[in-house]
């Protein structure tokens, strides 16, 4: 039938394009089995960047095992978030049981919006923070290219970033080890 059908196509578009798409497979599937972590962090920025939630996805196997059977016993009434989400949970779960990792965000190392592939593992990017906008997250990492901060106070005015996103950072240990001031106290 496949054959028939094939003879029966006067111009070769349909065929390139079926060509095309194979091609293409075979050659995620080769990254995905030779190279998963550049194929993992592709796929993390470029497809799942608007469903990842580093909240949920980061913490380990546990975590994301949780999630599933959070959104898994929500059924049909998951919002339509989560229900989006499950797919990329399903492929954090199979990164974890290939023994691969994420390494913490860090001020310094983490990209605005690319999750980067490192030896130890992959690094997410600022933009994977719940509530994190990507004019924040591009600001902070344009700012952290300048150069060390001495304080938070310091990642704030030069990001110039407001309070919640400090928070968001402090809450993902981004900010740990830091004062909060460049102030030194007299009294204290």
């Amino acid at each position: 039938w496949y054959v028939k059908s094939c003879e029966k196509i006067k111009y070769m578009f349909p065929k390139a394009h079926a060509a095309a798409y194979v091609t293409n497979a075979f050659r995620i599937a080769w990254f995905k089995v030779h190279i998963p972590k550049a194929y993992y962090s592709a796929f993390f920025s470029i497809r799942a960047a608007d469903n990842f939630d580093a909240a949920s996805m980061v913490l380990g196997k546990e975590k994301v095992k949780n999630k599933m059977k959070e959104i898994d016993m929500q059924g049909n009434a998951a919002a339509k978030k989560d229900q989006d989400m499950y797919p990329v949970l399903e492929l954090v779960l199979e990164m974890y049981e290939r023994g691969l990792k994420f390494l913490p965000i860090d001020l310094y190392k983490s990209h605005a919006k690319n999750f980067l592939v490192e030896e130890e593992g992959i690094r997410p990017p600022f933009s994977s923070i719940p509530g994190m906008g990507p004019i924040a997250a591009e600001a902070i990492y344009e700012a952290a290219k300048q150069g060390e901060f001495m304080s938070i106070d310091e990642v704030r005015m030069k990001a110039k970033v407001g309070a919640s996103t400090i928070d968001q950072l402090r809450e993902f240990g981004v900010l740990d080890g830091m004062q909060e001031s460049n102030q030194i106290s007299l009294f204290g």
